[in-house]
Order: C-alpha cells, then structure tokens, then sequence
C-alpha cells in the first residue's frame, strides 16, 4: 500500500459527539531505527518486540463544532493535569496527518493520557502515546467509514502513529513488528509496521523484559535530534547495511529458536545505536556508568550461569534484560541481587511480550 491509499475523499456517515479510549504499549526494538528521511519515513528497517504492561491510556472525546477552524480545536490532560510542553507536539502530529484525516478542524477533542510507566524514564512513551491517540481517531474515522476492515484500520492507524513518532507504528500490533522496507520481508513498507510474517520458534514466545531505571532524568539529547544526526553521519551507510543484513540472519534466528545468536544481534544493534552517538557530530553520551555495570553484570552472569539473558537499550541510560520465560526465575533472582543497587532507588519493571494495543 502507498501514501494514496490512506487517503479518505468523502464520508458515508457523520457523528456530532461520542468518546473513545484505547491502551497502547511501547516496544523495544531488537533490530533499531536511527536515522529518517522525510515524512518520517525510516533510513533502516528494524524490528520489535511489543511490550505488554508499559502502556499509554488515552481517551479522546469529540464534539462538532459550528464550522470548520482555522486552528485545531483541543484540550489535553495528562495524568489529570494540563501538559501545555505537549501540545506543540500534539500539533504537529495534527497538521501532518490531516491530509488523511480531513474531518480534524470540524470538531473538538478532549485528550486525557496516561502511562503506566514513568514519563521520561527511558521507556517509548512516544510510541505508545502516539499511537494510543492514532487508534483513537482511526477508531473515529472507522464509524464515518463504518465498511471499515480491520486489516485497513491497523495499517492506517500505524501509518498515522508513524507521523507522530516513528516507532509508534511498531505497537498497534504483536508481539514481534516489522516495519520498514526489506527485500526479504514480504509486505514490509516504510509506511507502517506488519506483525511478522513468519514463523517464531515457542522460545521467543511470552519472552521476558524487565527494564532497570538507571536514570529518570530528561534525557540530554532527543531522539529527534539524534535521528538528524545520521545525515552525513561518517558510518551511516555500514549502518544501515547492517540493520538489513540483522534483519536477514534473524529470520533463521527466530524460526529455529537459537538464542545464542539471538543475543549477539540484540546486543551488538544495541551497542551500534550508541556508537552511532558516540561518532556523531555534535557527539553524545546517553548511557550512565550504571548502564555499563550493569552490562558487564550481565555478561558475567551469563557466562558462569550458561543462562540466556541479554540486554537491550533504547536512546537512553536504561536497560531492557531480555530473557526467556523458561529462566524467569533464576534470572529474576540475580537482577535483584545483583543489578537493581544500579537503579534510582531500586526501580524496575516487569514486563514481558504483549499482542499489541486494545480497546477499552
């Protein structure tokens, strides 16, 4: 599918009032995304695994207006407060998606958000929040267009997420999503994420995240600043091979269940997401001396416990230890005992692989 088929030329229904809510969750990228081109659409395809309790609770109420409004017309809450810092993004999530969306300036929304997670902790609530508001309004759209499929309604409300944040379009679905064009991913697009296509060994099912707040802070450098970055960035070409090339080997990965390999991919995209940081100009350091020790926990461990955990990190300090459910409990054992002292007052969350967002 293209740009052109989003596009909605006439409605066969109108409703002057009515609410809806949805719970979207974040995800971590296993494959990562760094660096856009235009319309957000990504340099690299990458790949995720959509979380399951780190979720953005959004509910939108509309009402028709009079007429037609030069400006957007909406009010916003988060977590039960007004979050002026929000609406210059909520804006320009609007202006970019009212092509497909033409019915935007006729009425007036009413947005309250939460998260499940701590904002700003290093967990996407930019793709859960994203694409719980896109769901939202698709699920408006759905009772103008109410022959609507559900196929259509997912891929438009991913396409929609991924103007407001790009990995937003990874967490409509689960729990592994695509996104991005691949010649070897059949039905890929740069457009919006696919739930995988093929087949995933049990291991990786139901499998582990708990994530350890190092640090809650702002992060110093945003991911949008960073994404900019890549342009001209000196090894940003070997980069984006090797996104395609990770992408390739773990389609055998995850068919055969090979968690050895999995760990080496999971890590080394992680560590790459940082150098690329690192060898940028400006350059920047969003990992802590914490994040650090914990990683060198986590290789220890490994190797004396011949355990299957690994890490992951997103644009921050904070570390996803990813594991399989089989070694819940010995792994639990040790990230308490030996990696939460590296955490802002102990903090950490259980989360595991989830089947995308839901409506309430």
């Amino acid at each position: 599918m293209t740009e052109k088929d989003f596009l909605t030329s006439e409605y066969s229904s109108s409703k002057k009032t009515g609410k809806f809510r949805w719970k979207s969750p974040s995800n971590i990228a296993l494959v990562k995304y760094w660096g856009k081109k235009k319309n957000q659409v990504p340099a690299n395809p990458s790949l995720s695994f959509t979380l399951d309790t780190c979720t953005t609770d959004t509910s939108l109420s509309y009402q028709k207006l009079e007429k037609k409004v030069s400006k957007f017309s909406f009010d916003l809450l988060f977590e039960g407060k007004s979050k002026n810092d929000f609406r210059p993004k909520i804006e320009t999530f609007l202006h970019r998606i009212e092509t497909y969306l033409p019915f935007l300036r006729e009425y007036h929304f009413s947005i309250e958000t939460s998260n499940s997670f701590p904002h700003s902790s290093g967990i996407a609530s930019s793709a859960s929040g994203m694409s719980a508001l896109a769901l939202c309004l698709m699920s408006m759209e759905r009772e103008l267009v109410p022959d609507m499929n559900s196929d259509f309604f997912n891929k438009k409300a991913s396409f929609l997420a991924r103007l407001g944040s790009g990995s937003a379009c990874r967490s409509i679905q689960g729990p592994l999503v695509q996104w991005g064009n691949h010649s070897t991913i059949e039905g890929s697009s740069d457009f919006y994420g696919i739930e995988y296509p093929y087949k995933v060994h049990d291991i990786f099912k139901n499998f582990q995240d708990t994530i350890l707040l190092v640090d809650e802070g702002q992060k110093q450098v945003s991911s949008t600043v960073g994404h900019d970055l890549m342009h001209g960035h000196p090894f940003a070409e070997q980069r984006f091979g090797q996104a395609h090339m990770h992408l390739c080997d773990f389609q055998t990965i995850l068919e055969d269940g090979s968690l050895k390999d999995f760990i080496k991919i999971v890590e080394s995209e992680a560590l790459t997401l940082h150098a690329m940081m690192m060898t940028s100009h400006p350059y920047f350091i969003l990992m802590k001396p914490n994040t650090l020790k914990i990683i060198n926990k986590i290789w220890a461990f490994r190797e004396t416990s011949k355990t299957n955990l690994c890490f992951s990190l997103d644009a921050g300090a904070n570390v996803h230890v990813l594991y399989p459910e089989n070694e819940k409990e010995t792994v639990y054992k040790f990230i308490k005992s030996e990696l939460l002292q590296f955490c802002q007052h102990g903090k950490h969350i259980c989360d595991r692989t989830g089947l995308g967002a839901r409506e309430n």
